[in-house]
């Protein structure tokens, strides 16, 4: 189970991670994030560091846990590239 301290530091980490576009788009006129882009940020991001949690609290090895967390990681820049851009085409693609 995980607790509220670990809990909101997550959410406190993928706010300040979140503040980056946003600040971003007040300087510039190439970043254009919609709410929902913040919507699916905040979902795939809290999700990772919950998972990353999930994982450091079950698994005791550090070996394991570098592979698993490096694992955990490279999943959310491929979900995050693919929905920024399309490297792989799906229907989800960004532009």
């Amino acid at each position: 189970m995980i607790t509220l301290k670990r809990l909101g530091l997550v959410v406190l980490t993928v706010a300040l991670l979140l503040l980056i576009p946003l600040i971003a788009m007040q300087f510039s006129a190439s970043v254009r994030w919609t709410a929902f882009d913040f919507g699916v940020a905040a979902v795939l991001l809290t999700g990772t560091g919950l998972l990353l949690e999930l994982m450091f609290r079950r698994v005791s090895s550090f070996r394991y846990r570098l592979v698993l967390g490096f694992a955990l990681l490279a999943a959310l820049a491929l979900v995050w590239a693919e929905l920024a851009v399309g490297i792989f085409g799906t229907p989800w693609a960004g532009q």
